[in-house]
């Protein structure tokens, strides 16, 4: 009795590892920003604690490059 019960426990734990589903991988539509891209952003409350928020491009300011004498 005993082996009957681990050998339905075994099968019945292959049918539920065969059954699992694939895993989900949560991907953005939209694409990250690149490091050169910038954007100035305003939010503005809205009642029961919500917010409305509005982001437009600006220019980048150019690298900034230090050198010293030495």
């Amino acid at each position: 009795m005993r082996r009957l019960k681990l050998i339905a426990a075994l099968l019945l734990t292959s049918a539920a590892a065969a059954c699992a589903p694939n895993p989900i991988i949560a991907r953005d539509p939209v694409p990250a920003p690149g490091p050169a891209d910038a954007y100035a952003c305003q939010s503005r409350p809205l009642p029961l604690n919500a917010f409305t928020t509005g982001c437009r491009p600006i220019p980048a300011a150019p690298p900034v490059v230090l050198q010293s004498r030495g």
